[in-house]
């Protein structure tokens, strides 16, 4: 441990974190000068104001650092409000015994101050609802709660690909604009330039109107006319440089008959063909969406890299309001060839462990953090899932063991039968009562899962897997894929799918097939599954969900 103060290397700031953090709590950096800036959490002045206490605070950790600052400093009315921006250099010292801080800093100048009017600063001394920040999402970052989800997002992050790249995954980028519906469930947001391009046509329409069928024949007419011209100059032998004049005027007449009959023909409104929107006058050309998933873009490069992975946002046009819904959510996706639903299971479960040992190695002030304000078991949960191998049962073992549990008196919302897409009751039920520890489910009936998903050899059930957490339900959606052309060729036209939008993907079978497997995670869903956070709408920065889209 250190006994000078860390600067930053592209600030000549000192990070708080590197000050409380430290094993000692500050302690040993006792007489050293330090410049810190952030954000007053509170504020008080003391000795008949002859100086101030504050907790400020700069994103970098949750915990604060008390500095102290004089009257003849600056104005300590200003300084002691909750959202002040300060940067101050001072020196950090020893508390008096009894203190609960192991360091705090003496103020010595100060370097920047930025107020706020504290009549209309939003975001107050005490603590706000969750559902009341989400109407300031431009501030709300300055919270404990969400500057702590932000960190656990950035250390799952970087976990992430730590992981992947630490087993020979390959990071590709998958479109955000995409031509297939991955999902086959048709709630996709579209992409067109139809719409602003029929609104400028249209205010361009009513400023110019369209020239008439009388406009038109009339410029015909100068046609005629210039052509007139041009021969009766040949005829009288007059120069070449008086009939190249005559000539380009003829020119000029023609296309401008060209331009008013392209003109005239002009409608207000979508381009329509037949009917139907003509998307062939779209921006692409055809319909285009916003992805709900990178995966069969990444499975061409699973087919030719081997192991790959993609981490991006994701959208989903779903009407739903409930606490796990986002219309943009991130997806971190995987995909290897030469490799079965075994290998996906281990991967996806090993993956996991990884992020959750991450945090408590890494991230273990904001998992204390969201243990004493938000959910008291969040930290035994990772510790449990980092260390305990998952369960593992076939769907129709997971329909038994439900079964059996309304037998026995338990009661779901949702009916209990072989062939249902488990809901998220049935979820926290095996992973929280029966086995309280996750699981994972594969073999599933193909009816309620995707297309691109082996057939078993039962024909009846698809190489299909999900990771089941407490908390949370559904964690990892993943599958072996179908690398036979025929069968997967005849699950598309059995479950009704367009077969040119998928050629390409069909190719990818037709050309030099593997056996291949691969899996989603849904990003939220594991910062929610950390944090024990309620709401999946605060595992994100910016959510955006149905009637909601601020900033």
């Amino acid at each position: 441990m250190t006994t000078a103060v860390e600067r930053m290397q592209f600030s000549d700031r000192v990070l708080i974190r590197s000050i409380i953090l430290r094993a000692d709590g500050g302690s040993g950096l006792a007489g050293q000068q330090a410049r810190v800036g952030g954000w007053v959490k509170t504020g008080r002045k003391a000795d008949k104001d002859a100086f101030a206490f504050l907790e400020l605070n700069d994103g970098s950790c949750t915990s604060n650092l008390q500095v102290i600052v004089e009257a003849d400093k600056g104005d300590l009315g200003q300084l002691v409000l909750t959202g002040t921006c300060l940067q101050v250099d001072g020196v950090l010292k020893l508390p008096p015994d009894g203190k609960k801080q192991k360091v705090e800093l003496q103020v010595e100048k100060v370097i920047h101050v930025s107020v706020v009017d504290a009549s209309k600063y939003p975001l107050p001394k005490t603590r706000l609802p969750l559902e009341l920040l989400r109407d300031y999402v431009h501030l709300r970052a300055r919270t404990n709660t969400v500057s702590a989800v932000a960190r656990i997002r950035d250390g799952l992050s970087y976990a992430t690909k730590r992981f992947f790249h630490e087993h020979g995954f390959c990071y590709v980028n998958t479109p955000n604009i995409t031509t297939s519906d991955c999902e086959g469930a048709g709630e996709m947001f579209q992409v067109t330039t139809l719409i602003s391009e029929a609104e400028k046509l249209e205010k361009n329409l009513i400023k110019n109107p369209p020239p008439s069928e009388i406009d038109v024949e009339s410029a015909k007419l100068i046609i005629k006319q210039r052509g007139n011209d041009v021969a009766q100059l040949k005829s009288v032998k007059a120069s070449k440089q008086e009939i190249g004049a005559a000539v380009a005027e003829l020119q000029k007449a023609k296309e401008n008959v060209l331009k008013m009959e392209e003109r005239s023909k002009l409608q207000p409104g979508i381009p329509q063909k037949d009917g139907k929107i003509d998307y062939s006058q779209d921006f692409f050309a055809r319909q285009a969406f916003l992805t709900v998933s990178g995966q069969l873009q990444l499975e061409s490069y699973a087919c030719a890299l081997s192991t790959v992975y993609t981490f991006g946002p994701t959208f989903r046009a779903e009407k739903s309001h409930t606490s796990r819904h986002l219309a943009e959510f991130w997806m971190v996706e995987s995909e290897m060839a030469f490799a079965e639903l075994e290998h996906d299971m281990d991967c996806a479960e090993d993956y996991v462990k990884f992020m959750c040992q991450w945090l408590l190695d890494h991230c273990m002030e904001d998992m204390q953090f969201f243990a004493d304000k938000i959910d008291k078991s969040c930290i035994d949960r990772i510790t449990m899932s980092a260390k305990t191998p998952f369960a593992r049962i076939t769907y129709t073992e997971a329909v038994e063991l439900l079964t059996e549990a309304v037998k026995n008196g338990k009661k779901f919302e949702n009916h209990v039968e072989w062939g249902i897409d488990l809901a998220s009751e049935h979820e926290r039920y095996l992973t929280e009562v029966k086995f309280q520890k996750p699981v994972i489910v594969y073999n599933y009936p193909k009816e309620i899962k995707a297309f691109y998903m082996r057939l078993n050899d039962d024909s009846k059930t698809v190489a299909a897997m999900d990771v089941l957490v407490p908390k949370v339900g559904e964690l990892i959606g993943g599958s072996q894929r179908e690398e036979r052309y025929d069968v997967m060729l005849s699950r598309m036209k059995e479950m009704g799918l367009p077969i040119e939008p998928y050629e390409w993907y069909l190719d990818l079978r037709r050309y030099g097939t593997v056996k291949h497997c691969g899996f989603g995670l849904g990003f939220e869903r594991m910062v929610q599954f950390a944090t024990g956070l309620d709401n999946i709408k605060d595992c994100v920065p910016f959510p955006r969900s149905a009637g909601r889209a601020d900033l």
